[in-house]
């Protein structure tokens, strides 16, 4: 029994000393081996490509002067991953901002607000607690005067020995007191590699 617990715990100091060890990656260097998965490079690359081929088309230039308002409408995720669409979305909203055509609205959206503090900050009028100068006053939000929605799709092909893996990023831009798409686009994210890679 003490033989066995030796080799065991030798084992074990042996295989912890072969783990790779923990190292930070240059988000802008990145010379690390490509996944089949989608990663932070392409949500990078899309959204990069998104936000230049709207500003290029004029959908965001408000004849008015001023800026936009967007709203993020859904965005579905068709693939075999378990994606946060929001990873890529954000990329594509903090670049619209930083444009400086565009303003995003967090006091609605498809599942309720997306920052609830919208509404749950005035529900403080008229309460005795609170300095009512400093309460937001009705009719200040502002309503959205465009929406984003798309779908993130994924299509796996066989190609000689090795499988391509395919992902779609469809987007529109849509003007909501008409009803109509100003802008849209698609993104394409290929990759082909050993039938052992997994993307999903």
């Amino acid at each position: 029994m003490k033989k066995l617990v030796v080799f065991v715990t030798c084992l074990v100091l042996l295989l912890a000393g072969c783990a790779t060890p923990t190292r930070y990656v240059d988000p802008d260097n990145d010379q690390g081996e490509v996944s089949m998965e989608l990663d932070y490079r392409d949500f990078e690359k899309t959204a990069q490509e998104t936000v230049e081929s709207m500003l290029q088309s004029g959908a965001v230039d408000n004849p008015d002067g001023g800026r936009y308002v967007l709203v993020v409408s859904r965005i579905v995720n068709d693939t075999m991953q378990r994606l946060d669409t929001d990873q890529l979305i954000k990329k594509i909203r903090v670049d619209l901002l930083n444009s400086g055509k565009v303003v995003t609205t967090t006091a609605v959206g498809i599942d309720g607000a997306e920052d609830e503090m919208n509404m749950l900050s005035r529900s403080l009028r008229d309460s005795d607690e609170f300095d009512q100068r400093g309460v937001q006053k009705k009719g200040t939000l502002q309503a959205p005067d465009l929406s984003l929605s798309g779908k993130i799709l994924q299509r796996n092909r066989k190609v000689g020995s090795e499988q391509q893996v395919e992902y779609y990023v469809q987007l529109s831009l849509t003007d909501l007191s008409s009803g109509l798409a100003l802008w849209e686009d698609e993104t394409q994210v290929i990759k082909r590699g050993s039938d052992a890679s997994v993307s999903w």
